[in-house]
C-alpha cells in the first residue's frame, strides 16, 4: 500500500498536495546565544536549496538582530570564511552566508566574546 492510499485510509486528504510539493520544505534549526540570558532557538521550514542567508532572512533575525545583519553585508561575498570573528556556522563549523543547507542543519550565530575564555577561567581560579 502506498503512502497516499495509507493517508486515505486513515481520513487524511492529500488529493490536493503534489508529491513534489510535500519534498520541497525541510526542517532546519536555528541558534543563538545572545547574551549570558537571551537565547534564541527557532525550528523553520525552508524550501530546499536555501542558502544560510536565506535562512537567517526568513527567521527574520536579521530584523531582529541588526549587528548580525550588517555583519552579513560586510562578509556576503565571502566564500572562504577563514576570519576569526566569522558569526555563523553549522554544527560548530564556520560555513559562507552561500552554504547550501541541508535537512536538519543546526544554524549557529556566534557573538563576540569580551574576553579570552582561557583568561577568565585563570582569572576565577586564582579568585
Amino acid at each position: 500500500m502506498d503512502k497516499l492510499t495509507a493517508d486515505q485510509d486513515n481520513g487524511i486528504d492529500n488529493s490536493d498536495v503534489l508529491p513534489s510539493e510535500q519534498t520541497k520544505l525541510m526542517t532546519v534549526y536555528l541558534v543563538y546565544a545572545e547574551d549570558e540570558k537571551r537565547q534564541h532557538y527557532l525550528a523553520l521550514q525552508v524550501n530546499c536549496d536555501t542558502s544560510l542567508y536565506a535562512a537567517l532572512q526568513q527567521a527574520g533575525w536579521l530584523v531582529q538582530f541588526p549587528d548580525l545583519a550588517r555583519w552579513c553585508d560586510e562578509v556576503a561575498d565571502i566564500v572562504t570564511p577563514a576570519a576569526k570573528r566569522w558569526h555563523v556556522g553549522i554544527y560548530a563549523q564556520k560555513q559562507p552566508l552561500s552554504y547550501r543547507l541541508q535537512p536538519f542543519d543546526r544554524i549557529e550565530v556566534y557573538r563576540s566574546l569580551s574576553a579570552d575564555p582561557m583568561s577568565q577561567r585563570k582569572s576565577k581560579s586564582r579568585g
